[in-house]
């Protein structure tokens, strides 16, 4: 191949991959100033003040009832955090993490010997996600998962230092 054939294949390519979609999308409306997970119901709201901006159903921890409260346990943390960081190359397509464990859960695991765990994320499905969500709704390790799609919107419109309200 000539360099100019050579010139001309990598700018198709570079073509290409400019229009392929982006998993990083822009969001211009209210800020979400609240998310709140309500476990029983399988829901996650987003919220500005009383107004619901967003609303999706969603899966959680393989355990799903009760508090987190060691590394390994398979269940969702309950209580108020925050979201205090983001994972663009998440394994589970995009994620934004929560801010468990927070000092008192750290210190009721400490005080039995254990470890409280961490990395709780909002996140999409991802490839494993997508096999397990067929079989069961609830298959993260303690995670709050939607859809890849859904998982973009909330990358998109959820700022860091956000309250996360998580209810039983």
């Amino acid at each position: 191949m000539t360099w100019l054939g050579r010139i001309i294949a990598i700018g198709l390519l570079l073509g290409l991959a400019a229009c392929a979609p982006s998993k990083f999308k822009s969001y211009s409306g209210p800020q979400v100033t609240q998310i709140v997970v309500n476990k029983g119901a399988r829901q996650m709201l987003l919220l500005h003040g009383n107004t619901v901006l967003k609303a999706y159903r969603i899966g959680l921890g393989n355990e799903p009832v009760g508090h987190k409260q060691f590394e390994g346990d398979g269940k969702t943390p309950e209580g108020l955090y925050y979201i205090d960081r983001r994972n663009p190359e998440s394994r589970y397509h995009l994620s934004i993490g929560v801010s468990y464990p927070n000092p008192q859960d750290s210190a009721l695991a400490a005080s039995m010997g254990r470890s409280a765990g961490s990395d709780i994320f909002i996140h999409g499905q991802g490839p494993e996600g997508r096999v397990q969500s067929k079989q069961k709704l609830d298959w993260t390790a303690g995670c709050i998962a939607v859809t890849d799609a859904e998982a973009e919107e909330v990358y998109a419109m959820v700022r860091d230092g956000t309250p996360i309200l998580i209810e039983p």
